[in-house]
């Protein structure tokens, strides 16, 4: 065997090493995958800390039901309450806001660092965590909560920390991404890709949070927050799905040059008296050169803008047990080395507190499709209605889709329309014109042009 060379440092033995009570909350696909990490690398996170890990607990709401090899039944418990008062670490992957924020708060108050994946309870309540983690002078560790494996909190939150965030623009919701994706490239409805997604294990049996935006509206409340150092929640997030979304909505896209994404966007914006922010979820076209198009089937990527920086692009897996996993495993190792050392992290920064503009006051790009009558003087019509709110047209396509027939019926025709960047508030006044004229006889859809 070897001899160490005279001088140099030794290593010391993982069993030497103090010990750091790790309690889990949740043992489902994710947590899982977490027990799984902590096992199989327990000996190098050990050298990489500075600490053991020894978890003392993994509290379910079922302590009978069998959770597969990785976790031992010795260690599940259904008193969650009493094991986060006896951890230093607490990994919270039980998800919802009930019973997670007050098993979190209590971790807290009794001097546990907590890791956490719970995007819902954030960009709800984050506001109650950042102070319980001031006060008891711990940490607060969420790098899973948004985009999965992709480091992108820690990036926003340190790495940019000397820089001026202006925008970001992600896709950071697998199942939608997946979805539409499939309708871009097979053709398939909504209902159907949904179905297929459903099937592979992208969707949840009730997809609404993820098709209704509400996932990736809690994702933009916790990247505004930590973008512009203002508090952010969930209430504060305009929020549209891709229900609506369809299969002439892609062709258009596609005529276009463009193609649809979920976008979540927050951005700074500029005033003339001062800066206001903006944080919204929707979908949108956008142009197929941009990096954010190629982004296909369940992956996740944001693009961010930033003053010194410039433009940076962050992709990979935004879901999964092993990917989610890989994530809280990075905030274990530097919540436990910290308190090896005796510090803390991160703390909440919040010094802008800059107001957020109300969606009706931004200016957007616009693709409208309508169905009219087919008759001399309609597009001179729509032009006028629009030209009256202060909108201008950038490109017109027209087809005929029902010919006049014998009962004397009126032909009609689709129309589909992208325009100049407009106030909201001109679009939604226009709009509420062609509701009421005889002349559109539908108002198919709306979308926002985004990327330019």
């Amino acid at each position: 065997m070897s001899q160490p060379v005279p001088g140099s440092p030794v290593t010391p033995l993982a069993e030497d090493l103090p010990v750091l009570r790790v309690a889990v909350l949740g043992a489902g696909t994710v947590g899982g995958e977490v027990l799984r990490l902590l096992s199989q690398q327990g000996e190098e996170l050990a050298h990489r800390i500075g600490a053991r890990l020894e978890v003392i607990g993994v509290a379910v709401r079922d302590r009978g039901r069998d959770r597969g090899q990785h976790v031992p039944a010795h260690l599940l418990t259904e008193d969650a309450s009493q094991l986060v008062r006896e951890a230093d670490l607490v990994i919270e992957v039980m998800g919802g806001i009930e019973p997670a924020r007050s098993l979190l708060l209590d971790a807290m108050a009794h001097g546990a660092s907590v890791v956490t994946a719970n995007k819902a309870l954030l960009a709800q309540d984050g506001v109650s965590l950042y102070e319980a983690a001031d006060d008891h002078r711990v940490d607060l560790s969420f790098e899973a909560a948004v985009a999965g494996a992709i480091p992108l909190v820690r990036p926003v939150r340190e790495s940019l920390a000397g820089d001026r965030i202006q925008r970001v623009l992600g896709i950071v919701n697998g199942t939608t991404n997946y979805i539409l994706d499939a309708m871009t490239s097979t053709g398939a409805s909504f209902e159907d890709a949904l179905a297929t997604a459903q099937e592979l294990g992208y969707a949840e049996a009730d997809p609404t949070a993820d098709v209704e935006g509400h996932d990736a509206a809690a994702k933009a409340s916790i990247l505004a927050s930590l973008a512009f150092h203002t508090r952010v929640r969930l209430s504060d997030v305009h929020c549209e799905g891709i229900t609506e979304v369809t299969a002439q909505d892609i062709a258009a896209a596609g005529r276009m040059g463009r193609t649809i994404k979920l976008l979540s966007i927050v951005e700074r914006i500029q005033e003339e008296y001062g800066e206001r922010i903006s944080a919204r979820v929707y979908p949108a076209l956008i142009p197929e050169t941009h990096p954010l198009a190629s982004v296909s089937e369940a992956y996740n990527a944001v693009f961010i803008e930033a003053e010194a920086a410039g433009s940076l692009m962050f992709y990979g897996q935004g879901a999964g047990g092993a990917p989610t996993a890989s994530a809280i495993l990075g905030d274990v190792v530097s919540a436990a080395r910290a308190r090896v050392r005796g510090g803390v992290g991160p703390r909440e920064s919040r010094y802008a507190e800059l107001e957020l503009i109300p969606l009706d006051e931004l200016r957007s790009a616009f693709y409208v499709s309508l169905t009219v009558q087919d008759r001399p003087g309609v597009l001179a019509e729509i032009a006028g209605t629009l030209s009256g709110y202060g909108i201008s047209i950038s490109t017109i396509h027209q087809e005929l889709i029902d010919p006049q027939d014998d009962g004397g019926e009126p032909a009609s025709a689709h129309i589909g329309i992208s325009t100049h960047r407009a106030l909201e508030s001109s679009m939604t006044a226009s709009l509420d014109v062609f509701s009421a004229t005889s002349t559109v006889l539908s108002i198919d859809s709306v979308l926002r042009i985004e990327g330019d």
